[in-house]
């Protein structure tokens, strides 16, 4: 299942160069942050600033063919193996932690398109059509909400994108509110316990530090009582 961003067929010099490039890219956003500058990226690569402006017009077109690999690498493989579960419930989740994963890994790369992310439908629209076809089974099985649409699930996943920027890039905080989002969207709550708390960045978050101190993020409260429907 292809989630390419469509290009020219480019000769094999050309390919090995924008392979180089988009390589280089991640390895960039990743070390030095989103404001990385494009000189620094050619140069990781060992291409010329023209080789990288012939291939990608601006920072923006890189950052999403970076994004658009990672996706390809790692949230394809899991939708092909989701689609043929006969556990599509299990399957969307297993879907939407290899997103998480991804974007957590990449958050650099999300932040270099920060207040711009409706870019990002471009490269998503066939694993939007993926979710659609497993939250779809999972209604017919019983096991996710009947009453929950694909405008639901477009909006509950971009608040869990929006999770990566209050964690360190590469954290796996985003377990928590993963899990209750599946809370969320299941016929019937899972019998298991949340992931482990995690707390905020306090260099990201000001006043986050003040905030923890609090008994009330030190010690969530449990929730002893029945779901209601």
């Amino acid at each position: 299942m292809s989630i390419d961003v469509v290009r020219k067929p480019l000769r094999a010099d050309a390919a090995r160069n924008v392979d180089k490039i988009i390589t280089a890219a991640r390895d960039c956003f990743r070390e030095h942050g989103p404001e990385v500058p494009l000189q620094t990226i050619a140069t990781t690569a060992g291409v010329g600033p023209a080789t990288l402006f012939r291939n990608f017009a601006d920072k923006e077109e890189l950052v999403l063919a970076a994004l658009n690999r990672r996706l390809r690498e790692t949230v394809d493989p899991v939708i092909v193996d989701a689609l043929s579960d006969i556990d599509p419930a299990t399957g969307l989740m297993r879907v939407i932690e290899a997103i998480m994963a991804a974007a957590s890994d990449d958050a650099n790369l999300l932040g270099a398109v920060a207040g711009r992310r409706e870019l990002l439908t471009g490269i998503t629209g066939s694993l939007m059509d993926s979710l659609s076809v497993l939250l779809s089974r999972g209604q017919g099985q019983g096991t996710l909400r009947p009453d929950i649409s694909m405008t639901d699930m477009f909006r509950l996943l971009a608040m869990l994108i929006g999770v990566v920027d209050t964690m360190e890039p590469g954290s796996d905080a985003w377990r928590r509110p993963v899990a209750l989002i599946e809370d969320a969207i299941r016929a019937e709550r899972p019998r298991r316990p949340l992931p482990a708390h995690v707390p905020l960045p306090a260099s990201q978050l000001p006043g986050a530090a003040q905030l923890q101190n609090s008994s009330q993020f030190q010690h969530p409260p449990q929730y002893k009582g029945t779901r209601l429907s």
